[in-house]
């Protein structure tokens, strides 16, 4: 594990911050698979692998403009919350993509966790007065204790995860009472141009198609994970981030420099020429746009949810209601 400084951060904090006695092996081992009786879709050590490949491309800023710009939403979204967090964990940070639109007078100390010691070393300059501290971790086995922070943020990094009602009970685990969870991830619908263009292609020029785009979490299973998860007061709401590019190669390329290629163990390693070339033209004749660009849609999913707290709102007593829904009706005309 690999642990830098947080300046101005309290005396003995980082103590416990420390990976606990015999977890570390299980982290490795969570690299390439999940926990006993969980769904192993996605091979952890590749996406191990691709992240820090991407991170050591000498030009890897020129591929984070998703991850700044679904950050700066999420970052919104803890202004939006009006307190201030003492401490604050950033799960699946990355090169760090939501610290840098947070200030001091909101977050006043942030860890950042990744599998991808290469991501959290090119780290994002900072534009606010943020403490940081690096974690290098597993994000389906977070080693910390229980009642930890104010605060768990995460931007597009739940959707590589096995395990993932496991890894939200975790997040539920480490909050205080009282703490807040605000997320983002991809969902069912993203990059759908990319993966029908390719399934039809592979049909007509070999006669069946492999996943070569992994499967997503779908926006109705979101308020009920996060539910199973314990939360409460829940907000998902879902929008549409559309990127143009010159062409289809230009779209895996980019996904290539994000870190985002496919990592399921089902996923096919080659892609032959003549069904790119057909995806192509598939692309193009059914979503191409009038400038001759291919349009990319990434449906992005947030997800915000309260760890339960004495001093939070409750539902009102059932049957305590004073006015019928059958009068509702007439509650906006004007009194006779």
């Amino acid at each position: 594990m690999w642990i830098a400084s947080c300046s101005k951060i309290q005396p003995g904090l980082r103590s416990w911050t420390r990976l606990q006695p015999g977890l570390r092996s299980e982290i490795c081992r969570g690299l390439s698979g999940s926990r006993p009786g969980t769904l192993n879709v996605f091979d952890r050590m590749m996406k191990k692998r691709q992240k820090n490949w991407a991170a050591s491309l000498p030009d890897s800023q020129q591929y984070d403009y998703l991850r700044d710009e679904v950050g700066s939403r999420v970052a919104d979204r803890v202004y939006d919350v009006a307190r201030t967090f003492r401490l604050a964990l950033d799960v699946g940070s990355g090169k760090s993509h939501i610290v840098e639109y947070l200030q001091k007078d909101v977050v006043e100390c942030l860890f950042l966790t990744d599998i991808s010691e290469k991501s959290l070393r090119r780290r994002r300059r900072q534009r606010g007065d943020v403490p940081t501290q690096l974690i290098l971790a597993d994000e389906e086995f977070l080693p910390f204790k229980e009642n930890t922070f104010d605060l768990v943020v995460s931007s597009l990094s739940l959707h590589w995860i096995n395990d993932l009602p496991g890894t939200l009970k975790q997040i539920h685990q480490v909050l205080k009472p009282d703490g807040v969870f605000i997320g983002a991830m991809v969902g069912g619908d993203t990059l759908y141009e990319l993966r029908c263009s390719l399934q039809l292609a592979e049909m007509e020029r070999e006669g069946g198609f492999s996943p070569h785009v992994s499967p997503f979490t779908a926006v109705t299973d979101v308020g009920n994970l996060l539910g199973q998860a314990s939360f409460n007061l829940l907000t998902v709401d879902v929008e549409d981030i559309q990127v143009r590019y010159p062409g289809i190669l230009e779209v895996m390329t980019d996904l290539q420099g994000m870190g985002e290629s496919n990592c399921a163990w089902n996923r096919r390693a080659l892609l032959h020429r003549d069904a790119i070339l057909a995806a192509a033209a598939i692309y193009k004749e059914m979503y191409g746009n009038e400038d001759g660009s291919f349009p990319a849609t990434f449906q992005i999913l947030y997800m915000i949810g309260w760890k339960p707290h004495e001093s939070q709102a409750k539902p009102a007593r059932r049957g305590s209601a004073t006015v019928s829904f059958g009068d509702l009706s007439t509650l906006t005309q004007p009194p006779v």
